[in-house]
């Protein structure tokens, strides 16, 4: 039996945001012949299971960076950041006017002005690519278009919530010159990790809350060696789940720092590259 933790963005979902039948039909091959299939993405808990459902997959899931471990729809680990550190980084990004999404385990909230937000940067930001804009306008309609997200004034009202847990933030931060200032602005803060999914944004969990420790603590669960787990993604915050896996696989799109890390090289994203990992390359 293996454990196999497939990324989502940028692996197992197509550049339209799709999984395709061939990575379907690869996933339920896996699971056919006794291997579990496990799910470990940047998105929320509830944003993966409502993908899942849509193509009729049932995989156990570490959500939010591998912060949330959930295995027949219960969460096992759960690994969130103290009060402290979220009123600072809260606090930071609403001085630099930056939007950003909170996860937490009762749904994802936004400032609301976030919209403001986001148009302030498109009318002052000169130097941004066309994937730029598109990154940051598909972002930008995900609050109006999803029922998951929900809009806060005072990030006090938030811890008035019992038994909240606060297991990420996501930022945008939309050019280069602004994430390096941000992610050293950030660092200073302790018991963080800082971590990124693509050129326009940065993530931030608790130091011990990543895709490794969610792809660790599943492994002990199902009392599988680690030496019998697979990890295929394409990103930075898909590094610590390639490091610990016993067999690492990289989409051909990953970028190269990714590949450099791996023992393999799967086709692209745009190619089913998660049906050919796992139809040619896991053994």
């Amino acid at each position: 039996m293996k454990l196999i933790a497939l990324d989502m963005d940028g692996t197992l979902l197509s550049p339209e945001k799709h999984i395709s039948q061939e990575n379907i039909n690869a996933i339920k091959k896996k699971q056919s012949q006794g291997d579990i299939v496990m799910i470990c993405s940047g998105r929320a808990p509830e944003d993966i299971k409502q993908i899942l459902n849509k193509y009729g997959l049932d995989c156990p899931l570490a959500g939010s960076n591998g912060t949330v471990l959930e295995i027949d729809s219960k969460i096992l680990e759960s690994v969130s950041m103290n009060r402290e550190d979220v009123e600072e980084i809260a606090q930071k990004l609403d001085n630099e006017q930056i939007p950003y999404f909170i996860y937490t385990n009762q749904g994802i909230f936004a400032p609301d002005d976030w919209s403001d937000r986001v148009a302030d940067i498109l009318e002052h930001t000169e130097d941004l690519t066309e994937d730029a804009i598109n990154d940051i306008k598909n972002v930008t309609e995900k609050p109006y278009r999803s029922s998951l997200i929900q809009f806060f004034s005072n990030l006090n009202h938030l811890f008035l919530k019992d038994h909240i847990a606060f297991n990420k933030f996501f930022i945008l931060t939309y050019n280069k010159t602004i994430k390096e200032k941000l992610t050293s602005l950030l660092s200073r803060i302790p018991n963080i990790t800082i971590t990124t999914s693509g050129p326009t944004n940065i993530e931030i969990m608790h130091k011990d809350g990543h895709k490794g420790s969610g792809l660790k603590k599943a492994a002990e669960y199902y009392n599988i060696p680690l030496a019998d787990t697979v990890a295929i993604g394409d990103s930075y915050n898909d590094i610590p789940m390639l490091e610990i896996a016993g067999l690492s696989i990289a989409m051909a799109n990953a970028d190269n720092k990714v590949k450099n890390i791996c023992n393999k090289i799967t086709l692209s994203n745009s190619e089913n590259g998660v049906s050919h990992a796992l139809n040619k390359l896991v053994e």
